[in-house]
């Protein structure tokens, strides 16, 4: 799975879109949609469904690898 993002105007918009194959054909489905989101969001919704998950950095300087 993997979040596509679009514009339309000023505005983002962003879903959760899964490949699908059907022989030798590959589709996307849309599995969820967000909604209108802002620009900051937009990578924070990309790591959370990415499959090789990102480090993730405390203020700290502490990391968890979750």
């Amino acid at each position: 799975m993997f979040v596509r993002t679009w514009k339309k105007g000023n505005t983002l918009y962003a879903s959760v879109v899964k490949s699908i194959r059907h022989g030798n054909k590959v589709t996307q489905q849309t599995v969820c949609y967000l909604g209108e989101v802002q620009e900051n969001q937009v990578p924070y919704l990309k790591a959370a469904y990415a499959t090789v998950k990102p480090k993730l950095l405390y203020q700290n300087g502490t990391t968890y690898d979750g």
